[in-house]
């Protein structure tokens, strides 16, 4: 089966990947199951939540039957890469290049995402063997720079990670960007007071944007 291509349908189709980066597991968890109950279908796990891997596995055996592909975000080495492989990431992410993830990653079809800011990064990622390159960090770069960096790549599939929101996500698409990360506007919409089914309609609000944004 073609797997790789399967997942980056996926994440095309979506539009967003949500990325999940809190301080713990159980919080992590509770934001994923809520998030996906909201329609996202592609969600980062970042490697630096407690207990990661073990999380991955956990969502990643529940979840991969239903389409939802369930990835290891700040994946910085090929020993992690291999790891979280192992554990049923369906794509990875880095928020830089490196190539022996990216190796790692190809040899057993898994889709990369790999982080790069300036013109020249963002074509040795590219070069280097990634499917889609990560525009990191964009919070402060925001939506012009982008622009900018596109007019010359657009050929190029590129995700902006950092300060996308619901409210904003229609000028990014607009900039060219072939999807988004998404992080805090969503994962942490429960931390006023502890309800998470804040995440859920967060997530449905978000996705309603992007599917706005593209038409």
């Amino acid at each position: 089966m073609f797997t790789k291509l399967a997942t980056l349908r996926t994440i095309d189709e979506s539009g967003a990947v949500l990325i999940v980066r809190l301080p713990d597991a159980d919080s992590a968890e509770r934001v994923a199951h809520a998030a996906i109950e909201g329609g996202f279908r592609a969600l980062e796990i970042t490697l630096s939540i407690p207990g990661a891997v073990e999380l991955i596995r956990r969502l990643a055996t529940r979840y991969a039957p239903d389409g939802v592909a369930v990835g290891a975000g700040t994946v910085l080495d090929g020993h992690a890469a291999y790891e979280c492989i192992r554990a049923g990431a369906a794509f990875l992410v880095s928020p830089q290049l490196n190539a022996e993830m990216i190796r790692v990653a190809n040899r057993y079809q898994v889709p990369t995402i790999s982080g790069a800011f300036t013109p020249t990064e963002i074509l040795e990622t590219a070069e280097a063997g990634a499917d889609i390159v990560k525009m990191f960090p964009t919070d402060n770069a925001g939506i012009p720079y982008a622009k900018a960096v596109l007019a010359p790549l657009a050929h190029l599939p590129i995700m902006p990670a950092g300060g996308v929101t619901a409210e904003n996500v229609k000028e990014w698409f607009a900039a060219g960007v072939a999807g988004v990360g998404v992080g805090s506007a969503v994962t942490k919409a429960w931390q006023p007071d502890g309800d998470f089914t804040r995440v859920t309609a967060a997530a449905r609000d978000f996705l309603m944007a992007v599917r706005g944004a593209r038409g």
